[in-house]
């Protein structure tokens, strides 16, 4: 019956991801704090719908970890991580070594003894990388300083985890006898470089004729089962001469940056990554015993808050010094001030070799679960509070005056960077609002005069002076909400002209239907531009080229105007008049040709 017992923990931990994790989402609370959520009520303290996590749910779960840092391996070439090279052992040295030692000391003052306070201070100077690096990938944030900063002092805590696990025992009560003779050091570290130059190697010269050779096969299969091949490989070999596992799929990565299977690689491991990243997050979730929160709270809530502000303080103190930006400073500061995955390996070995008591783990394992919880509620604060309050306050041209322009613009993106830019060179004053802090300050570095500002209230658009402008231009990347900013400004401002990007067809049609008819779909000029040199690449001449796809925009245009009434609402409607629309276009080209073979022309050829 243990298959069985298997197939309802897996559903369980399923249903509760679909359940919690999109209603955390739809919440604005992040898919990480919607994992943690998920297995606190799973878990043996709330609904008891799965018992005590076992340590093979844990290891497999960690697995998730070892796969996100393989992906950020392929987004950092050589040539980047080279650079990096300062952030890691500087900045990721210096926070360990003194985080780890303001700790021990407290810990003396809270009455431990030294041995065990030094490897309190080791254990809380780790964070959370699988947290922080997840939530910072869903904000956009990695790059960004703050977000280049924290893959490097995160990376050095996942190295520094090794020696600390082999420095453990050297404090341990027992009577353990070292018995490694210099020859065994010698051989371990032989061992150690080998399987390093292995992986770095073989990434190089015989992991891509491998790749070549399975995609010849044309089986996407075949192609994901050897990426998680190689991911497994390096995480057996790595563990097996005692290194991280994370630290080797990430050097694997680095080398196969340059690789033009990259985007491949990230495209099938990606969502293995996802899944085992939130059977992770649900496991630290379940594991936080709140029957030892209800025994001592005051205890428990004063050393998790205690923990937070410790590592946030030295955080700031210790950015500053390395001329991080304030805005950045702060974002480091509040997302890395939680205890890590990796504490949890090494508070068991610990209690394992008797450094520290069993209690003292506990609590322990607790306080770093519970600061876990808490940083996605700390990241999402700072985006929706402080990171706007405080650029606005840091930049005294973030004070939006009033403004005559004849043009607004909502949202400066690649679209409506190049829309603004057009304006600006032809001497059109324009005012720019956008919602992207770290852009706007990108921005203004080239000179564009940008503001920062929410397009959905009407309070500031009537600031910028959308009352006095003749056109306002909604360039944002959300259709659904360039669609209630249109509604809303319609409804204030009836004579202004409003022309909106939107994603696509099913976009066009909810502008259609609401009465807009100056839409703009993402990238259907490029795609008529493709076509045209496509078109002249297989021998047409320009002139014919260019008058078919003027053709095919007018009757596209049509097209669309005949469906959208259809659009979500009679469905095999929908799809009887765009088959009629598709055979129509076909007939029309068919018309166009032959009418060009009786009245060819050479012109533009």
């Amino acid at each position: 019956m243990a298959h069985v017992d298997l197939i309802d923990q897996i559903f369980i931990y399923l249903l509760a991801t679909v359940c919690a994790v999109p209603l955390a989402k739809r919440l604005g609370l992040g898919s990480v704090l919607g994992y943690l959520i998920a297995g606190i009520l799973i878990g043996p303290f709330a609904f008891k719908l799965v018992g005590h996590i076992s340590d093979n749910v844990v290891h497999f779960s960690e697995f998730g970890v070892v796969m996100m840092l393989f992906l950020i391996g392929l987004e950092l070439r050589p040539a980047v991580l080279w650079n990096l090279r300062v952030p890691i052992l500087f900045m990721g040295g210096m926070q360990l070594i003194a985080t780890a030692l303001v700790i021990c000391a407290i810990s003396l003052l809270l009455g431990l003894k030294f041995k065990a306070s030094i490897v309190v201070g080791l254990i809380l100077s780790l964070s959370s990388t699988a947290i922080v690096l997840q939530c910072f990938h869903e904000k956009g944030w990695l790059n960004r300083i703050a977000g280049k900063n924290a893959v490097s002092i995160l990376l050095f805590q996942d190295v520094a985890a090794i020696p600390m696990l082999a420095f453990l025992p050297l404090l341990a009560n027992k009577a353990i006898k070292l018995n490694y003779s210099t020859a065994a050091a010698w051989k371990q570290a032989l061992l150690v470089t080998a399987v390093v130059l292995g992986i770095i190697i073989a990434g190089r010269f015989l992991v891509r004729p491998i790749f070549r050779f399975i995609a010849a096969a044309k089986l996407r299969e075949s192609f994901t089962a050897t990426a998680l091949l190689i991911v497994v490989g390096i995480t057996l070999a790595m563990h097996a001469v005692g290194l991280s596992p994370a630290l080797g799929t990430f050097l694997a990565g680095v080398v196969l940056a340059d690789s033009e299977y990259r985007h491949e690689l990230e495209s099938d491991i990606e969502p293995f990554k996802g899944l085992l990243l939130g059977l992770f997050f649900i496991s630290v979730g379940a594991s936080i015993n709140f029957a030892l929160v209800w025994q001592n709270p005051w205890l428990v809530l004063s050393l998790v808050v205690g923990l937070i502000a410790v590592k946030a303080l030295l955080m700031l103190g210790l950015n500053h010094k390395f001329r991080i930006p304030l805005r950045d400073n702060l974002l480091l500061a509040m997302a890395l001030a939680q205890g890590g995955e990796f504490c949890f390996v090494l508070i068991a070995y610990a209690v394992d070799q008797e450094v520290l008591r069993e209690q003292t783990g506990s609590l322990l394992k607790l306080v770093v679960a519970l600061s876990m919880l808490f940083t996605p509620l700390l990241i999402m604060i700072y985006a929706k509070l402080i990171e706007p309050k405080f650029y606005k306050a840091q930049d005294e041209s973030d004070a939006i005056e009033e403004q005559d322009n004849p043009v607004v613009i909502a949202g400066f993106g690649r679209v409506g960077q190049i829309v603004g830019r057009l304006l600006m060179a032809n001497g059109v004053k324009t005012t720019v609002l956008d919602l992207d802090a770290t852009y706007i300050d990108t921005l203004r570095k080239v000179g564009f005069k940008v503001f920062y500002g929410d397009a959905g209230r009407m309070d500031l658009l009537h600031k910028v002076g959308l009352n006095k402008a003749k056109l306002f231009i909604i360039a944002i990347d959300d259709s659904d909400q360039a669609l209630k900013i249109a509604q809303e400004v319609r409804a204030h401002y009836p004579h202004l002209k409003i022309l909106a990007r939107v994603r696509g067809r099913a976009q066009a049609f909810n502008f259609i239907n609401n009465g807009f008819e100056d839409y703009y779909r993402e990238t259907y000029d490029t795609s008529l531009a493709m076509g045209i040199d496509a078109l002249r690449y297989l021998g047409l001449g320009a002139h014919q080229a260019q008058k078919a796809a003027h053709l095919f925009k007018k009757l596209d245009s049509n097209s669309l105007h005949s469906i959208a009434p259809l659009y979500g609402k009679d469905e095999q409607a929908y799809f009887n008049q765009a088959r009629l629309n598709r055979e129509n276009l076909e007939k029309a080209f068919a018309a166009d040709r032959e009418f060009m073979k009786r009245n060819s022309s050479h012109a533009w050829d």
